[in-house]
């Protein structure tokens, strides 16, 4: 597409691509062949081709310095052409279109160098009725030979999805491609006559970001969606991602997490596990929402994997049920040695950062504290992330002051996400944090902002590595955009995308995940993966 500003000095144009602002126009352009143009700035030409330029020439700088008659007369030609910009803004034409204008450009340079030749200026209020009405004629009737067509209700759901990435993706290069050619040359060529040709003209425009993590939901994809950072899911309780690091060259999709006490962990399945095939289909080039759509479904459906864990394979039938998305568990440890009245440990499981999450950690710390406890331990084990805002707010409970995130694009640091102690609900006592390669996403930014301010040791093992956030459009008609906004890094400016949270300590092997044999590990001494307080929590 080209976004042409008209000149009414003899069918001068200055063009730009502008992204942001594309309608500009330059004085410029005006006397384009006799006045320096900067070629960055814009394009003028006084002819309509290359192979034309000696065709419709300008005025020549010489004729225009003759008389002070004819430097009114330019300078009426720019009021006029100001006045028409004015009132008819910019058309939308191909520079092919108007062959009017350059024959009306001939003709008006022959007619003044007649004039010269006379010497009888003409009155300029009768050149600028003169080349008003003709250039209003020429264009008016260039318009109605240029192809035009009314915007249909598909064409403008597309529209729709088009300017959400438009102002949201993070990529501004769109993938090294003409966002706006892309537009006009989907609205010409693709079919959107039913709804569903509009989806398909959708799902093909983000396809051409190669973004996994951007995709298009038809409305009830959206609807599931949003349920998944509500209260419950129906599915069998699996969080999954693409293999990164050292498994990145295995085909398959990884097992980030399996929610407690769901379908997929009562079967045994664990973090890091491969996914080969789900109903029979293989997963080595399906996306992981298109493969999260296949594990959900009815409850009490079933569904078929196979999976594999080291060199062993399975085959799992699987039940679907509501999966509780209850955030948080916790209990209270003792340490050995410190008699019933000592101090004593909380432990708290989050498991996801749904709406719920913040409210509820503070409910623990609370509900902890009344019972004598005076230390903490944030088991994020397996936490496949959520709500961004919420892994915010959680950071906030345990921080008195300091940057949480930083939010990048492509130009550098866009955002600053800090906290000046306000929400602090536990920001003195001694804190743990438990992470392994199924703590991923928002999890990593808790993660990652206790332990470059200093507020807590990290034990485990290293971490998911999920840089990128997204943020969930809706559309007019229901569905929606799940878009790739930026990408975060760490108070320290550690980017962990693909590479994650390196913790300080590992945790002894093996290490039981669930809150009731953490506490043995702490209270045995005997035990293989015994913990005391004070290795727990020193630096």
């Amino acid at each position: 597409m080209e976004v042409l500003g008209t000149s009414a000095a003899f069918a001068s144009f200055a063009v730009t691509n502008s992204r942001r602002n594309p309608t500009v126009f330059f004085p410029e352009a005006l006397l384009c062949n006799h006045l320096a143009v900067r070629k960055s700035g814009c394009r003028a030409s006084c002819s309509s081709s290359s192979n034309e330029k000696n065709t419709a020439n300008c005025f020549s700088a010489q004729f225009l310095n003759r008389s002070n008659g004819y430097k009114k007369f330019l300078k009426s030609l720019w009021r006029l052409d100001e006045r028409f910009l004015l009132h008819r803004g910019f058309f939308v034409l191909k520079i092919e279109s108007v062959p009017g204008l350059r024959k009306f450009a001939f003709l008006l340079q022959k007619a003044l160098q007649c004039a010269e030749r006379f010497n009888n200026p003409v009155p300029v209020f009768s050149i600028r009725l003169i080349v008003g009405v003709m250039l209003v004629m020429t264009l008016g009737a260039a318009v109605t030979k240029t192809p035009s067509w009314a915007l249909s209700e598909e064409n403008l759901l597309f529209l729709e999805a088009w300017r959400t990435l438009d102002r949201a993706y993070i990529d501004k290069t769109f993938n090294g491609q003409s966002w706006f050619r892309y537009r006009e040359n989907a609205l010409r060529n693709e079919p959107m006559n039913t709804r569903e040709e509009t989806y398909a003209a959708i799902r093909k425009m983000v396809a051409t970001l190669d973004d996994p993590f951007t995709r298009f939901l038809e409305p009830q994809k959206f609807k599931s969606l949003r349920s998944g950072t509500r209260n419950t899911l129906t599915g069998v309780g699996l969080s999954i991602g693409y293999p990164t690091g050292k498994d990145k060259s295995t085909s398959g999709l990884v097992v980030v997490s399996a929610a407690p006490g769901g379908p997929a962990n009562r079967a045994g399945v664990l973090s890091g596990d491969l996914i080969l095939a789900i109903d029979d289909t293989s997963t080595e080039s399906m996306g992981i929402y298109d493969a999260a759509e296949r594990l959900q479904g009815p409850e009490g459906s079933t569904v078929e994997l196979v999976v594999r864990h080291g060199s062993e394979t399975r085959h799992l039938s699987l039940i679907r049920e509501k999966v509780s998305l209850n955030p948080v568990k916790s209990r209270i440890c003792r340490s050995p040695g410190l008699g019933v009245d000592g101090p004593l440990i909380g432990y708290i499981k989050l498991t996801s950062f749904n709406q719920n999450a913040s409210g509820a950690v503070k409910e623990a710390i609370a509900t902890l504290r009344g019972n004598n406890v005076n230390a903490f331990i944030l088991d994020l084990r397996d936490n496949s992330g959520g709500l961004f805002p919420e892994g915010v707010e959680i950071a906030k409970i345990w921080l008195d002051k300091g940057v949480i995130v930083y939010i990048c694009d492509s130009r550098g640091v866009r955002d600053i996400y800090d906290t000046d102690g306000s929400n602090a609900v536990a920001a003195s006592e001694p804190l743990v944090v438990l992470v392994n390669k199924g703590t991923a996403s928002a999890s990593e930014i808790l993660a990652g902002a206790l332990k470059d301010n200093k507020r807590a040791v990290l034990f485990g093992e290293p971490t998911y590595g999920k840089g990128k956030i997204q943020s969930v459009f809706e559309l007019s008609d229901g569905s929606g955009l799940a878009v790739t906004v930026a990408r975060y890094e760490t108070p320290a400016h550690n980017d962990i995308d693909k590479v994650g949270i390196i913790p300080d300590r590992p945790l002894p092997v093996p290490f039981p995940k669930d809150d009731e044999g953490f506490c043995s590990c702490l209270q045995d001494p005997a035990s293989a993966c015994y913990l005391n307080r004070v290795e727990l929590f020193s630096r």
